[in-house]
Formats: C-alpha cells, structure tokens, sequence
C-alpha cells in the first residue's frame, strides 16, 4: 500500500468514525465540508455530490433511510472495511488503473472477477444451470489466489464466488479473505452452511459479504431446493444479524415465481430479516435441459421493470435487477467490459450464464485470456444493441453471440452435456422477438423522461 492510499485510508477511517457517532447530524456536516473543499472548477465530482445531496438532504428519501440503518446496524469495523475495499480500493483507486490497462492492451479490464471456487453442492436445486459441471470440479487456493494477484495487477479488487455452492470451500475463502485483505469478496450463497463459527470468520476478516439466494417464501424455496431449506436460510441471516454483518439477497425469477418473488410482502420480509441489497436475476434458459416456458413474458418482465424501480424509491433496500438495468451500465457487462466469469475447470467465460470459451486460466494469464478471440469479439461488439434493455447477446439478440462463437471456434465448457450455440439460441429467439416491441416502448420513453 502506498502512501498516498494510506493517507486516504485514514483519512477515511477518521470520518467514517466521526459519521458514526451521529450519522443524522454528521452525514450533512461532512458533505458540505466537501463542497467547500472542492469548489466549483472542473475535476470537482459535481455530480457525485449532487447525487449524495439529493439523498442526504432528504430523509424521507429510501436511500437516505437505507444508510441511516446501515450506519446504526452494521458493525463498524466492517463498514470501514468496505469502504476501504469497495469504495477506495475497487472504484477510486481500481477504476483509474483499469482505464489505464484497457488503453494500453486496447481489451476489455473487469471491474469485478467472478469465480467457482469448486463445482459441489450440499443441495441439488431443480434446474440449476451450475449442476452443468457435475461435483468434482475445484480452484486450488493457489489458483484462486493466483488469479487475484493478475486481477489486483490490472486495478480489479472485487471478487465474486458462485458455484457450485462456494462455502463448501468455506476455510480456504477467508483465508483468501485474510491473504487480500485489501479486496472485496461477495458469494453467492445458498446460506446453508453459514453458522456461528463461520460468522465469526466474517466478522473478524471484515471484507466478505453473502449474497443469499431464495425462491421466495418456505414453500417456493422448500420446492425448489429441498425440505428445511428455508428454515436453514432463516437462521443463517438471524446468525448474520445478531453479529450485525451485511448481506443480501439474490432472486432469480421466472414465469412461475415472479409474482410471489417481487410482492412487497416478500421485500419487506427481506428487510426486516436484515438484508441491505437485493438482486434479481432473469431467468436464462442455458443448459440441454433447461425449460424455456419458465422464461417471463412480456407483460412480467415490463412488470419487474416497473417493480424494481418502485422498490428503489420506496423501500430501505439497494435493489437491482440485472436484465432491466442496462441503461445504467451502458448495456451488457460480460466478456470483461465489467465482468468475466471462471469455472471450476478453470474455464474462463464472457458470462456467468454463456457458457463458451476458448481460454484456461490454467494455460493462458488473465491478460492474455482478456485478449483471446472470444472476449474480443465482446470488447469488439459492445454495446450489443443501443437499447439498453435488449442488452444480451445470448437473451435479446441471440445472432450475435451465434456469431461470435462460430468466428472464434469457442467450445461449450458445460462438461456434464455440451450444448451447441444454435441449441441455447434457438430457446431464445422467440423469446427476443416477442420482447422488442415492449423494449422499444419502454427504451423510448425512458429517452424521453430524460430530454
């Protein structure tokens, strides 16, 4: 750590101290000791701080609601720490670095690494696309630790573990915690095995975070991933409250779950168990089994829209919904521009749900895997569509990414049954056409809410 960020990390910590002795009085008092720092020339982060004046200045606000709880309810060691990581570390002091590297490789740099640990899971989840890799595939602690180090090197320091079910790796996590504890870490999690023991561990390594996943209320999750499912999850968050530890969850909806899965009744029972965040994840029918009448329609996915937002404005919680909120990223993330994913073969994928690669982190660096064929072909073709809510390649327009694996000879990484490119698309090219004409719609208006 260089001085200057040291400098900053105190600086920081000294704040985030003063904050918490009185977040309602404090908030205000440092912000508009910012303002008067900053002045009005250029390079002031004007807008940045007009964002957390319309929020601060307003307690009615949900926003300001979610961090007034957030500052009384969460440890304050662990706050500081994910500042220190996320705010600092992986946007501050990362982003800059990351610029630097996607101009001087002329590639796409991700702002955050998602990896398998392992392949194994303790539940067996009806249609879980990770069950693709089977049960015995794993990332050494040397692998994983390896490719933070290339990530650290190109500015990323957020990491994100799906799976299989990555706390059966639970030990070698906060290790890996406790080795780069200048990264963030997020999992998504089934939350079954989390206990007190392991709630200690993120206690004390400050800078892991769970990303719960549910199906909804105890019938809807029970159905989908086992009996006592829910009631484990349950107590798992109660564990993580009583040490007053962040976490969120993560709700993949589909045709038959969705009205149950974003009810306000649902959001609110997230907030009170003690959740901070909310994502939802569209179905994607990837895998020879997946079902494709378990895509949403139109009409469901125009209803998740509105849904979202309204939770956003309404409701102490950071909710997002991946599919819907292009408009905020500049359309698709995948294939480095944000994000990449690797398997526990070692596989290195444009996307967590498209499974083709032409890359092994076990034989090309992380670089030179961000430089491959494949993730070019993703660098070269973003964004793939100028409306933002038809972002995908594989959901939305599915042509390009038949394309791109057919130019760069990418190979299905599902190792269970591979699955051909014309396969998977073929499921979503009703699915597209039927999707334009509300995207158009909706895409339209929103361009004009903003003239």
């Amino acid at each position: 750590m260089d001085i200057s960020t040291k400098i900053k990390q105190f600086g920081l910590e000294q704040v985030l101290n003063y904050i918490s002795k009185d977040p309602e009085e404090n908030f205000p008092k440092v912000l508009a000791f910012v303002d008067r720092l900053a002045g009005d020339g250029p390079n002031t982060f004007a807008v940045q701080r007009a964002a957390f004046h319309k929020v601060l200045d307003d307690p009615e606000n949900s926003m300001y609601k979610l961090i007034m709880k957030m500052m009384r309810e969460i440890d304050l060691e662990v706050l500081k720490a994910t500042f220190f990581n996320f705010f600092l570390n992986a946007n501050i002091t990362g982003w800059p670095r990351q610029q630097e590297m996607r101009e001087k490789y002329g590639c796409n740099i991700p702002w955050a690494i998602l990896l398998d640990p392992t392949s194994a899971c303790n539940l067996h989840c009806t249609g879980c696309w990770a069950a693709e890799y089977g049960n015995k595939l794993n990332l050494s602690f040397d692998e994983i630790d390896d490719i933070i180090r290339q990530g650290k090197e190109l500015g990323t320091y957020m990491y994100i573990y799906t799976g299989g079910e990555p706390l059966v790796r639970k030990k070698d996590l906060i290790a890996l915690c406790e080795k780069h504890s200048d990264c963030q870490f997020l999992a998504f999690t089934n939350a079954t095995l989390i206990d007190e023991e392991f709630a200690d561990d993120m206690l004390r390594v400050k800078n892991f975070i769970p990303a719960i996943s549910l199906e909804g209320f105890e019938a809807a999750t029970d159905e989908r991933r086992g009996e006592g499912t829910y009631q484990k999850v349950l107590r798992a968050m109660a564990i993580l409250k009583e040490r007053h530890l962040p976490f969120g969850l993560s709700c993949c909806y589909t045709s038959q779950n969705l009205d149950s899965i974003s009810s306000l009744e649902f959001v609110d029972q997230v907030i009170d168990w003690g959740a901070v965040f909310m994502w939802y994840f569209h179905y994607m029918p990837v895998g020879n089994d997946a079902v494709p009448e378990l895509l949403p329609s139109p009409e469901q996915r125009e209803f998740m829209y509105r849904r979202v937002r309204e939770i956003r404005t309404t409701r102490p919680i950071f909710a997002m919904d991946f599919q819907n909120d292009g408009e905020y990223v500049g359309g698709c993330i995948a294939g480095g521009r944000r994000y990449l994913h690797i398997n526990a073969n070692g596989d290195v994928d444009p996307c967590v749900f498209i499974h083709y690669s032409d890359s092994n982190i076990r034989e090309k660096s992380l670089l030179d895997c961000l430089r491959s064929p494949m993730f070019m072909a993703y660098h070269d073709g973003q964004p793939f569509n100028n409306n933002h809510l038809r972002p995908c390649p594989m959901l939305e327009n599915p042509d390009l990414l038949r394309g791109m694996v057919e130019k760069t000879g990418a190979h299905s990484t599902d190792l269970q049954s591979p699955e051909s490119v014309e396969h998977l698309c073929a499921k979503c090219d009703r699915y597209a056409a039927c999707w334009t004409p509300k995207a158009e719609e909706l895409w339209e208006k929103s361009l004009a809410g903003k003239r």
